[in-house]
């Protein structure tokens, strides 16, 4: 019942009434200003956490969680043939394939480009890129075709710059080739265009092509080496411990990379952005503490008399500091609702409609992603409720130090 009598007069004292006109906009805007801060906070890391884990998905789909490489450019690795089973035989690890990549040019009919050719081998690989797998159009078992031309499969922004579609030809061009009198002369491989895949990364869709292994060593004049071993995990998380088990097994000229390392750039800027949106942001919060400050400050004093009349007909000091207490938790929890329904409203919107749209050259998405998460709106309601309770405090303390007979003096 004392508890139900604090909240009825905090309530009462939140509603304007003829000259508390002024207070009761102080208020909306208290209100309001909880209310952005939770809503941009709920919106900035869900665009974080979007980009975080788009960036992360479209990497893995098309790239390795473990990659074996030399540590200095050398001749290539020459025994994966027997490194191969002993890593197929590590925990946790799914698959363990070859690889052979470099820069090549692609010639078609609109233009020539350069692009990253990457040898892959489909008869014993089982971890090829999920965009390879599920490609756009065409057939990845016609990549070894042995029919007319090889086969060759490219990104779609690739294809589309040089004119390609499957089924046509396309000629790729190698620097090491033939050599002669004059000096080494470029070699030209003809191919048929049989896949075309879309892996969501910019950077892949725009120049990279994957023929057969076979075909690779053939065009970079190369013997029965590849430069790259591509491990896949059934957890990429335990990428760091698989990579140590995985570089005890290699030659001193070998090393063990993990996706994390390959892209931590991404991953501190990301992280870097996410520490920045939250100090920024939480000077709205801050903002809008004040704002409580200052609306419970101003109703202290206008309610001085209100006060003391509630002391002088028994109402102990700690109801009064628990109603202004209510008011400081009423305008915190009422913003914090309309931050957090319009927060996570305005992620789903815009995540339906894909809005806004990016540069894919320079972000590799072509729209915002944003990733709302639950717990997100746990912590930053709890934050939201606790600055408003910070805010309370003074007033509410000024409030109990009413006098009656001060107050009431001349009353």
């Amino acid at each position: 019942m004392t508890r139900r009598f604090e909240v009825f007069i905090a309530n009462r004292y939140l509603r304007a009434k003829r000259k508390q006109t002024e207070i009761s906009i102080i208020t909306v805007i208290s209100i309001l200003g909880v209310a952005a801060g939770v809503m941009a906070l709920i919106i900035s890391l869900a665009v974080n956490n979007g980009f975080r884990s788009a960036l992360q998905d479209s990497f893995l789909s098309a790239t390795a969680h473990v990659s074996i490489r030399e540590r200095v450019s050398g001749p290539g690795i020459s025994d994966w043939q027997r490194l191969i089973p002993a890593l197929k035989a590590l925990p946790h690890v799914k698959s363990a394939d070859p690889g052979l990549y470099g820069p090549l040019f692609l010639s078609g009919p609109d233009r020539s480009e350069g692009a990253m050719i990457k040898g892959v081998d489909i008869e014993t690989s089982g971890g090829l890129s999920d965009s390879l797998v599920h490609l756009k159009s065409g057939k990845l078992a016609d990549l070894e075709s042995t029919k007319g031309f090889p086969g060759i499969v490219m990104g779609t922004r690739l294809a589309d710059k040089i004119g390609m579609k499957v089924g046509d030809t396309v000629t790729v061009i190698s620097p090491q080739g033939d050599m002669t009198f004059f000096g080494v002369r470029p070699a030209y491989y003809k191919y048929r265009v049989v896949g075309l895949f879309e892996a969501g990364v910019y950077q892949l869709d725009d120049g990279w092509a994957y023929i057969s292994l076979k075909n690779a060593q053939k065009a970079f004049s190369l013997e029965d080496v590849i430069n790259t071993i591509e491990i896949k995990l059934d957890n990429p998380d335990l990428a760091p411990e698989v990579a140590a088990k995985v570089q005890a097994l290699l030659s001193p000229q070998l090393i063990a990379t993990t996706w994390i390392e390959e892209n931590q750039r991404i991953r501190s800027a990301l992280e870097m952005e996410r520490i920045v949106m939250l100090l920024t942001i939480g000077l709205i919060q801050l903002v809008s503490g004040l704002n409580i400050f200052t609306t419970l400050t101003m109703m202290v004093m206008e309610k001085n008399r209100d006060i003391a009349v509630l002391i002088a007909m028994g109402a102990r000091r700690e109801q009064i500091r628990n109603i202004f207490l209510c008011e400081g938790l009423l305008i915190g929890g009422v913003g914090t609702v309309i931050g957090l329904i319009l927060g996570y409203v305005s992620c789903a919107v815009a995540g339906y409609y894909h809005w806004p749209r990016l540069d894919e050259q320079v972000y590799e998405l072509s729209y915002v992603h944003f990733k709302p998460l639950w717990y997100d709106g746990v912590w930053i309601s709890a934050a939201a409720i606790l600055v408003a309770l910070i805010a309370t405090l003074w007033p509410a303390r000024t409030a109990t130090r009413v006098a009656p007979a001060e107050a009431l003096r001349y009353e």
